[in-house]
């Protein structure tokens, strides 16, 4: 059995093999059922989660996510989230490979949101703002630059520290990486904007957004979450990654469709119905775009595939 850990799973995966390895799964036959949630008694502490999320393509591949949400474990200097991918062979049921599922989440959640920008954002796009500073910010500013001719990334946090050393992180990059403190102007500015923030309350307003813009949604992953407000998604064309997940989990759309925001005909497409060409893509280059994500197990899996072959070729 192959076994890959956070390095070997970043070799394996480039962001432009993956983003095309998700297209492909998307036009594929894959059965995802629901993921299944266990609450973790721990004693003394708030009860942990383990999330099982399979994933199958007939004949062929079989895999499952382990992860555990342990809060507890801040208090002990460890990771309060662990991952793991199983990969099985899908007709004898045998071990293929475990891989680091941080590692592998990471990278696959940020070509979802940039094979989503493939179809929806300008081809001209040339400005990103990044909105978040968290593990994903330089995965998702990477995975975008894959798809469009970036020449500027701003980048805003709440804590200018963390933006800085993101920034840092891209400083061997083709395009001028910069630091921004006002996050108004610079929503203003962007050609596309990228939001991965753990906000409750929304960063992105409407009444901030100008035509021919692209809004890339990934942090909410809870009906309590939001990084939009009402008005940004009554005014943009709305796409999600898998209306399963979204409809029920995306804080945005859940609150919006509550307030009476949007509905759920308003929702263009999902990226099943975008790779296959079953629905709009951007309508004018005056439109504005907005893709909400909150993962699949089908990205799981085309991930875990492409990690094994890639690794195969190289061997």
């Amino acid at each position: 059995m192959l076994t890959f850990n956070a390095q070997a799973v970043a070799q394996s995966l480039p962001y432009d093999l993956l983003i095309d390895a998700l297209e492909d799964a998307f036009r594929s036959d894959i059965d995802v059922p629901d993921r299944a949630h266990h609450q973790i008694k721990v004693p003394d502490e708030a009860d942990g989660t383990l999330l099982l999320m399979p994933a199958w393509r007939t004949g062929n591949a079989l895999g499952i996510k382990i992860a555990t949400v342990f809060p507890g474990n801040m208090k002990k200097s460890l990771p309060s989230v662990n991952a793991s991918y199983l990969l099985l062979d899908g007709t004898t049921g045998q071990p293929v490979a475990i891989l680091d599922g941080a590692e592998l989440t990471l990278r696959r959640t940020a070509a979802a949101s940039a094979l989503a920008s493939r179809y929806l954002s300008r081809a001209d796009a040339s400005t990103l703002l990044m909105v978040g500073t968290g593990k994903l910010a330089p995965h998702l500013i990477r995975a975008h630059a894959t798809v469009r001719p970036l020449e500027r990334v701003m980048i805003w946090g709440r804590r200018p520290d963390a933006a800085r050393a993101v920034a840092d992180s891209l400083a061997n990059e083709r395009y001028s990486v910069t630091v921004v403190e006002d996050i108004q102007p610079a929503v203003k500015e962007a050609d596309i904007i990228s939001c991965a923030t753990l906000a409750s309350e929304p960063l992105i307003e409407g009444s901030g957004l100008r035509g021919g813009q692209h809004v890339d949604l990934v942090g909410s992953f809870t009906p309590e979450m939001c990084e939009a407000d009402d008005a940004a998604m009554s005014l943009a064309d709305v796409y999600v990654d898998t209306y399963a997940g979204a409809l029920v989990e995306a804080g945005e759309i859940v609150k919006a469709m509550k307030s009476g925001a949007l509905d759920r005909a308003d929702i263009v497409g999902d990226l099943f119905a975008l790779t296959r060409g079953t629905c709009d893509q951007r309508r004018s280059p005056d439109a504005t775009t907005l893709f909400k994500s909150v993962g699949s197990a089908l990205e799981d899996l085309a991930a875990a595939e492409l990690a094994v072959r890639q690794s195969n070729h190289h061997n």
